[in-house]
Order: structure tokens, then sequence, then C-alpha cells
């Protein structure tokens, strides 16, 4: 698996990173300890999780395994995790404020069974507390050493901006990654976002890369997904909800070729989906959201395959998120139509 540098620090990661969403919640604790046993014989090392996810219970069974796993292991692993989300019923339970951080850090690292995370992230923006406030919490976590970098998630190309340059002008630690939904059925970061995080060297560290499952092949024009599949137990699930997906052509466009690929180069379709978004500008560590081991496995297989000039042309172009039909609204009129060749 490549090593590569965590945004601009001198730290390093793997090209891929194990997400932790399923653990605790689709993914028991057996198999979650068997998926990172999995992800760390491949050569991975940086774990993603936050303190929402199954309301702790991932941060714990990531720190069981901490706790039982060798010191090779503990030593090699990149501990990621996030705070902002609600963790209780109270006013002061959530948000990006000094006071909401500072128990939600201290109860991750508690959970975790670590003295420190080396990538805390905000999990989103928060409009009511002042960037400062946030930056200062951040700079009192690096200076104390419970956080040896700090990253932003879903936030958008200005909010982005405005952190880096108020970290700047106030001569405090700058964030070094950005976590955005990103994959080739997602690709409109690419008008404001991408740049952005290019211009100030953030790394991303993508998440939903195969869209929900649909960049699998296991989604069908035919019949609406049924079964132990996410759209199969709520076809109306969230941004891939299947009726919403499914009227475009682009998606099934960009299935297509896909499958075209996978069928060329003997891979499955999801390595392929995942090989094209690791090679894109500015990806520093694809987030990989498994429900089992055997997933994970073939997601893996990613690791090892290098898609041609070509390939990622023809990916990119079936996937331009110019396209006319594209359902999700576009930076401007003028943007429409164009080709964005090699994914960008």
């Amino acid at each position: 698996m490549q090593q590569r540098l965590l945004g601009r620090s001198g730290a390093v990661v793997s090209s891929l990173a194990l997400g932790t969403m399923t653990f605790g919640s689709e993914t028991d604790e057996q198999g979650s300890h068997a998926q990172l046993d999995a992800f760390f014989e491949a050569g991975g090392t940086l774990i993603d999780t936050a303190d929402v996810y199954s309301g702790g219970t991932s941060e714990e069974i990531i720190g069981r395994w901490l706790a039982a796993t060798s010191a090779e292991n503990r030593d090699r692993a990149v501990l990621a995790t996030k705070g902002r989300f609600p963790m209780g019923p109270g006013p002061n339970d959530q948000g990006l404020s000094r006071r909401h951080l500072t128990r939600a850090l201290d109860d991750s690292l508690r959970r975790l069974g670590v003295e420190r995370v080396d990538l805390y992230q905000c999990h989103a923006f928060d409009p009511y507390t002042p960037i400062e406030e946030t930056l200062r919490f951040f700079d009192d976590a690096v200076r104390s050493g419970k956080v040896q970098y700090f990253g932003l998630s879903n936030f958008t190309g200005w909010q982005l901006q405005r952190v880096v340059d108020l970290s700047e002008h106030l001569g405090l630690p700058r964030p070094v990654t950005l976590q955005p939904q990103y994959n080739l059925l997602v690709r409109e970061i690419e008008w404001e976002i991408v740049p952005a995080a290019e211009a100030n060297g953030l790394g991303l560290l993508p998440w939903s890369p195969l869209g929900g499952g649909w960049l699998t092949g296991k989604y069908t024009r035919e019949e609406r997904p049924t079964g132990s599949t996410r759209l199969g137990e709520n076809p109306d699930r969230g941004v891939e909800a299947y009726d919403r997906r499914s009227s475009v052509q682009r998606t099934w466009d960009v299935v297509d070729a896909v499958r075209a690929v996978a069928d060329e180069r003997s891979a499955s379709m999801a390595q392929v989906a995942l090989a094209w978004l690791a090679q894109q500008p500015a990806v520093t560590s694809v987030i990989l959201g498994a429900r089992t081991l055997e997933q994970l496995k073939d997601n893996l297989g990613a690791a090892d395959l290098l898609l041609s000039d070509e390939e990622l042309g023809r990916l990119s172009e079936a996937s331009d998120p110019g396209a006319a039909d594209y359902p999700y609204g576009g930076p401007g009129q003028e943007q429409r139509g164009r080709k964005l060749q090699g994914g960008r």
C-alpha cells in the first residue's frame, strides 16, 4: 500500500484508510477487530472514527483492539477522530465551542484508551461559534500534546479558506486535512473545494468513496434494492437514495463505465472506483467503510490497481459533473457541459 504525507505535514499515512462508522452498529466487535487486523496486515495505518459513531461505541471498540494488538501495530497506527455533533441532550453537548470540544476530546481519548490522537477533526462547520474560538482550542490541544494535527470535515470552500486565513493571521496551527464526500458520482467539490484544498496544502480524506454502494454494481435499473444492503433496508436513505439516483441517466453511465474498466482489468467495480479516487489530485487517503471482512478485503485490492491515463479519462468523462442532467446543481451556467479530463 502506498504511503503518503498527511497534507502539508511531515506525518505519513496509508493511501487507504479504515473508516469505522459501521463499528458497533452494522459490524459487531469481533467483526470490527477482524477488519482492523486485515487492514494492518495489508499495510494500512490510518484509522478514522468519530465520537458520534454508534454513540462512542466505535471508539471503544478501537480502544480495546489497540490494547490487545501487537506493540508494532499500536506504533504504526495513525488515529483520527472527530468532534462537533451532539453527544448529549444539553445545549453545550454539541458544536465547535471550546467548552464542548474540550470535553469531547477528553471523552474520545478515554474511549480510545490513548493519551493523544494524531488527527482531531471538526466534524462539520458551526455557524454559532466564532472560528477564532475553535482555533484557539486546537492551539491549546496541540500544545498540551493531546492532538498532533487538526483537520476539517464537510466544510465548504469559503469555510475552509476562512479557517486557513485566520490561522495564519493569528499565528495558530493550520488544518492539514479535509474530509469531503467525494466519488465518481459526487464530484461537485472539484469546482471550489478541491482547488481551495490544493492551494492551501490540505490533503483530502474522501468519505463515501463507493457512493453508498452504487459504484459496486449491486443496484440495477430493473428493480429497487431489497435484502441486507443499505438501500435494501432503506431505499430512501440519504443522498444515495435509490429513486433519486436511479432516475438520472448519468448514474448508469458512470456505473457502466466502471464495470467496463473492471471487466478489462479483471478487477471488481469497487476496486476500480477506489483506484480512480486514490489517483485524484490532493487526495491523501481514501476512507473505506465496509460492513464485512469480505467487503474490506475486496476494497483493499484497490491498493495494487494503478489505472492508466486512458482509463482515468474514460471514467472522468462518464462522470463529468458538468453534464446537463447532473441533479445537484453547479457553480454557474458557464460550467455546464465542460469536460473535466483526468479527474480535474
